[in-house]
């Protein structure tokens, strides 16, 4: 079977830091559609849905053309919401989940997720990550950090700093990592399924779930460092790159 990769887009209203997130204006559009329409200029995924609980979301989605698919309201992570709108269509075998405060996402990096699926239809999981240089970034616990074995595989992500640089090997890179993944269906069906996990818990990061368990995460670096939006702040910064971005 050909793979067939879906990019599911969850939405949520009830943020803790940002309610109404999706459907904050920015730049004349909701931040919702400035995802979606980065993620429509991409040339390798097959169906792009919006996957939200709130029928303010869904209603402004379907307005700007959007596919929409309906969930509960009572899951935890965005994983779970992707897994249950994903579980509706048989013909999906891949996902790919770009998070709905994305409005700078790079298309060409979802392209290379969904690449990376379609040449390997049996890979569980793959994330992306890019090189940080600032050394109050790679300090921040804000800023999750990966790092990677020799086949470009997560071994470990972090808040704290990874590695620790007690004696900095020349070849030594630090990364971010950024919140895109891509899964195949079966992996992620099976990755909700299982209880939350210690070291997930402790670090509260949901992929540390899929490491424990064994599977594998390969990581796409790209330098591409765009970052989402938790904060009216973060989204008056994404306006004005939105704004430099249209005028360039």
């Amino acid at each position: 079977m050909e793979p067939n990769v879906y990019c599911f887009i969850p939405a949520r209203w009830a943020s803790t830091r940002f309610p109404g997130k999706p459907l904050h204006p920015l730049a004349g559009k909701p931040l919702i559609q400035h995802v979606w329409e980065r993620c429509q200029e991409c040339a390798k995924l097959d169906r792009v849905i919006i996957a939200t609980d709130d029928a303010r979301i869904e209603e402004a989605a379907r307005a700007f053309g959007a596919e929409v698919c309906l969930t509960r309201d009572d899951h935890p992570t965005g994983s779970d919401r992707i897994a249950e709108a994903a579980a509706q269509y048989d013909a999906c075998t891949h996902v790919v989940n770009v998070q709905g405060d994305e409005p700078l996402i790079d298309p060409g990096l979802v392209d290379r997720l969904a690449d990376r699926l379609r040449a390997n239809p049996d890979l569980p999981m793959v994330t992306a990550a890019n090189p940080l240089t600032d050394e109050q970034d790679i300090a921040n616990p804000n800023i999750v950090k990966v790092v990677l074995n020799n086949r470009g595989e997560a071994l470990y992500f972090s808040r704290s700093v990874i590695p620790h640089g007690r004696n900095r090997h020349p070849g030594t890179t630090w990364l971010r990592h950024q919140g895109i993944y891509g899964y195949s269906k079966a992996f992620l069906l099976q990755y909700v399924r299982w209880d939350s996990s210690p070291l997930e818990v402790t670090e509260q990061l949901e992929q540390l779930r899929a490491l424990e368990n064994g599977a594998t995460i390969a990581v796409v670096i790209t330098e591409d460092d765009a970052v989402g939006v938790d904060t009216p702040e973060q989204a008056d910064e994404a306006a004005r790159l939105l704004a430099e971005k249209a005028g360039s």
